[in-house]
């Protein structure tokens, strides 16, 4: 596709980006055959190559306004459009620096601004959205029934592993999941703990800026991001052998750190080697397989395939084979992405059905166990179980199920 930039944006490490994703698609459409909002809304600029377009025509000067804004924000940034372009064409880097640029041309209404902001100092900082979870929870049945439904119930921490393993990792505290779901991070640390490796938090990482940069305020996602590198920097220095992120939408977000910062010389460096060590828990886990001590008591599990998992690092299948090898018998989740119908942030108003796109094989049958899901997007309306897969199963004494460490 031929573009040439003519807004200030021309001379930027993010000019360069967007003119390299642009120049790689031939807009042939077939992104389209998998992009969800496609499917639910059957306008073409709610596809990978009219969001394409209207982004090229923002960045050759073209006037742009709501309606184009509209149509960037209702992408879910699942990366589907991807894994179908015979391009190659690195759709969701063109898509950030389009937002960017959209953002800065067309100001939202106030109330949106409003909502954005506060959404960002509520979240990016745990300690605030738990003392506001901690303070609705006892008022829970007074609430609007859309509340709550949003929130999460206290789930226990369990117990924290004894340590003393040669191996040591760093992991992610990140902000929303550590205030609505701790327990996701302690049953982390007691899988990796079984496979032979100390996992812990560095105090000074918090939210990886993805809030942030999602809600127009690109500065301050990073300035996060600076942090998180400092800090992660100084764990690999002194040992660490990698960075855990268990939620796979941050860990998405973390592997663009590089181009989040590209104007930054020195921290696009460092962006780069934090995310040479940057590991989803399935990646360990598959090098340090855990070995069942005995079948589970209901092997029957339904497995969510994210797409942060499935479209970029695709590591999609492996939390199945890794629970099948543990005696469980994992089955996809036949609504592949339950995002769409919470319709939030973003995605403005699409609340469509859309359980006619189930990926092949997918399950409708009652399994024994609930499924497991990402963080943000909770399975069966609850944020109860661990975003990473191996870490539900590992973790689980309900079934009395155990691991130790493969020999």
């Amino acid at each position: 596709m031929r573009t040439r930039i003519t807004s200030p944006l021309a001379e930027t490490a993010a000019g360069s980006i967007a003119g390299e994703v642009l120049r790689a698609c031939v807009h042939c459409g077939m992104c389209n055959a998998t992009c969800p909002t496609y499917h639910l809304t059957g306008d073409e600029l709610d596809g990978p190559r009219g969001r394409i377009y209207l982004i090229k025509q923002a960045l050759e000067g073209e006037p742009v306004g709501r309606m184009t804004q509209t149509h960037l924000d209702r992408c879910l940034s699942c990366r589907a459009c991807e894994t179908t372009c015979p391009s190659g064409v690195q759709y969701h880097r063109l898509l950030d620096v389009g937002r960017d640029v959209v953002a800065e041309q067309t100001p939202r209404p106030w109330r949106e601004r409003a909502l954005r902001a506060a959404i960002r100092w509520l979240c990016i900082q745990p300690w605030r959205l738990g003392a506001l979870i901690a303070a609705g929870r006892p008022v829970r049945a007074l609430l609007p029934s859309a509340l709550q439904g949003k929130l999460p119930k206290p789930n226990p921490i369990g117990p924290s592993p004894a340590g003393g393993h040669e191996r040591r990792m760093t992991m992610l505290r990140g902000c929303v999941q550590s205030a609505t779901a701790p327990h996701f991070n302690a049953a982390t640390r007691r899988v990796f703990g079984h496979a032979g490796v100390d996992l812990g938090e560095t105090p000074e990482v918090g939210c990886c800026g993805a809030l942030s940069v999602h809600l127009d305020a690109r500065e301050e996602g990073q300035a996060l991001a600076r942090r998180n590198i400092d800090a992660w920097i100084r764990q690999l220095d002194g040992g660490a052998e990698a960075i855990v992120v268990n939620a796979s939408g941050c860990a998405a977000f973390i592997r663009d750190y590089p181009d989040l910062l590209a104007d930054d010389p020195d921290y696009a460096a460092r962006a780069r080697r934090v995310v040479d060590r940057l590991r989803d828990p399935v990646e360990v886990l598959i090098q340090t397989p855990p070995r069942a001590t005995r079948a589970p008591a209901k092997a029957r599990i339904a497995v969510h395939q994210s797409c942060t998992l499935r479209n970029g690092p695709g590591l999609g299948e492996a939390p199945a084979r890794l629970l099948a090898s543990l005696g469980y018998d994992p089955q996809p989740v036949a609504d592949p992405c339950p995002s769409l119908d919470r319709g939030g942030g973003r995605r403005g108003r699409l609340k469509h059905s859309h359980r006619s796109q189930a990926p092949p094989g997918a399950s409708s049958n009652q399994p024994s166990s609930p499924p497991t899901s990402p963080m943000g997007i909770p399975a069966g309306g609850s944020a109860a179980l661990p975003p990473s897969r191996a870490t539900r199963a590992a973790s689980s004494s309900r079934d009395g199920f155990s691991i130790t460490r493969a020999r």
